[in-house]
């Protein structure tokens, strides 16, 4: 379905303004299906993001403050979802020996396991988008590159 018939509006001032807006709906759609894409597994996307990122330190210490530039939202609160991850026993947190006010974050067993079970089911997720096809997603995660490096 167009943007147009998404939102019923028949025209836009010019294709620029179109295309923001195509962006800014499609992200937030995106957005609601994998909140509710996640809600049974109990985490919010940005927890999720926060495991993941664990998870690529294979075993290494990560602090908050690398966890927060690393995260997908930049707008999320790190130390939060750390402590919310913490509460639900996928994730320790050391002070950090080489300065006492960082924290140092490690995933558990438990929150690998948990995400081994969210991407067996986000690989079907995934299927969705792979009928656009190889070529159509590389052209597509090409001029969102495009896209950002233009307003940066």
């Amino acid at each position: 379905m167009s943007i147009s018939d998404e939102i019923k509006q028949s025209s836009f001032k010019n294709e620029e303004t179109k295309a923001v807006i195509n962006l800014i709906f499609t992200g937030n759609f995106i957005v609601q299906r994998q909140q509710a894409f996640m809600k049974p597994f109990g985490i919010t996307m940005q927890q999720f993001n926060v495991l993941r990122i664990l998870q690529g330190q294979k075993g290494q210490a990560i602090s908050v403050l690398s966890i927060t530039e690393r995260m997908l939202d930049k707008m999320s609160n790190a130390s939060r979802l750390v402590d919310k991850l913490f509460a639900k026993k996928l994730v320790s947190r050391v002070q950090c020996e080489k300065d006492r006010r960082a924290v140092d974050v490690y995933i558990l067993p438990a929150g690998s396991a948990l995400l081994t079970q969210i991407e067996v089911h986000l690989d079907e997720f995934g299927k969705q988008i792979s009928q656009l096809g190889e070529e159509n997603l590389k052209q597509l995660n090409e001029l969102l590159d495009q896209f950002r490096a233009s307003i940066s």
